[in-house]
């Protein structure tokens, strides 16, 4: 199996959100969750209040069973929005935090370039 037909079955096993969709979840509790690398929040900014969260340590932070989890992890019924650049690796992601039981998690369609092309709110980072 490729990479697009793994994409196709992880997708076909949720609903994925818009990026005004996701503004309301947040704005609901939802918890949006950046895994974009450093260089790219740092050459686009950040989304105000997502907690950020490399992708090499999101399921260690978002177990809510986890000794390393976020404070943000308070259980598995928590609404979670994973947000990467475009909306690909951030569709892995969520398979694998679905897999940990997070039920309610989904992610962003056209990641962060879509939410900021519909005008959402950026904040710069740090130092910036």
């Amino acid at each position: 199996m490729g990479i697009d037909e793994l994409l196709e079955r992880v997708r076909a096993g949720y609903e994925r959100i818009g990026p005004a969709e996701a503004a309301e979840a947040a704005g609901a509790g939802a918890l949006l969750v950046d895994i974009r690398y450093a260089a790219l929040r740092e050459r686009d900014g950040l989304i105000p209040g997502a907690l950020v969260v490399e992708r090499n340590e999101l399921e260690w932070r978002l177990d809510p069973r986890g000794s390393h989890r976020a404070a943000e992890a308070v259980g598995h019924d928590l609404r979670i929005v994973v947000i990467c650049n475009e909306g690909y690796a951030s569709s892995l992601a969520v398979a694998s935090l679905r897999q940990l039981g997070l039920h309610r998690a989904t992610d962003l369609t056209g990641g962060f370039q879509a939410w900021r092309a519909a005008g959402l709110p950026v904040a710069s980072p740090p130092g910036a």
